[in-house]
């Protein structure tokens, strides 16, 4: 049976498991993963759904955002969430509800996008030193990264709608708690489960 002790461990991410022979290769190959991170968050961004009394939906986007950390690293991570959040802003209508353009800036959810600008990059160093290689380890990224999403995203939220920070806290986070409790369990199953699997096959 695979074990954590027997699968690469130092510096290493999932997507370095991916072919490049060349250095150029290895360019294209982060650029895909780049653009196909922030694609895959902008994807799961419209499977939103309201929450009663506040401007914030659920949605799959905080899920994405870390795992496109988790499994590019530190640096595609940002460059990815950052590229989601640029080309958001620049029209592309893949932010929650379908929203896109200059003005969401101001929107109350934005800080939840620019948490995971910062969340990306954080999981995604601590997956370079194993945090994703087992349950226990994983669901520690994953709720330090969630963390990080509403440390920007609340107090944003409460800026931007005039609330108190109680009352932000009660909109902005409080509805959410059980759905990322739900993500994290998804996360622990399947990141260690993927690096056993590649070192079967390996």
């Amino acid at each position: 049976m695979a074990t954590a002790a027997t699968l690469p461990r130092t510096g290493t991410v999932l997507a370095d498991l991916l072919p490049a022979s060349t250095a150029g290769r290895a360019r294209v190959r982060d650029a895909a993963l780049v653009l196909g991170g922030a694609a895959l968050t902008g994807v799961a961004a419209q499977l939103a759904v309201p929450v009663p009394g506040s401007p914030v939906p659920v949605t799959g986007q905080t899920f994405a955002a870390l795992l496109v950390g988790t499994a590019l690293g530190a640096r595609r991570g940002f460059l990815s969430m950052a590229l989601y959040a640029v080309v958001g802003i620049a029209g592309m209508p893949w932010f929650a509800e379908a929203r896109s353009g200059a003005g969401f800036s101001s929107f109350p959810s934005f800080g939840y996008v620019l948490g995971m600008l910062l969340a990306a990059t954080v999981v995604g160093a601590l997956a370079r030193r194993g945090a994703d290689r087992s349950a226990l380890r994983t669901a520690g990224a994953m709720a330090l990264g969630t963390a990080i999403i509403y440390a920007v995203g609340v107090p944003y939220l409460a800026l931007a709608t005039h609330m108190s920070l109680s009352a932000a806290v009660a909109a902005g986070l409080t509805p959410f708690l059980i759905g990322d409790a739900l993500k994290a369990a998804l996360a622990m199953g399947a990141l260690p489960a993927a690096w056993k699997l590649l070192h079967r096959r390996g």
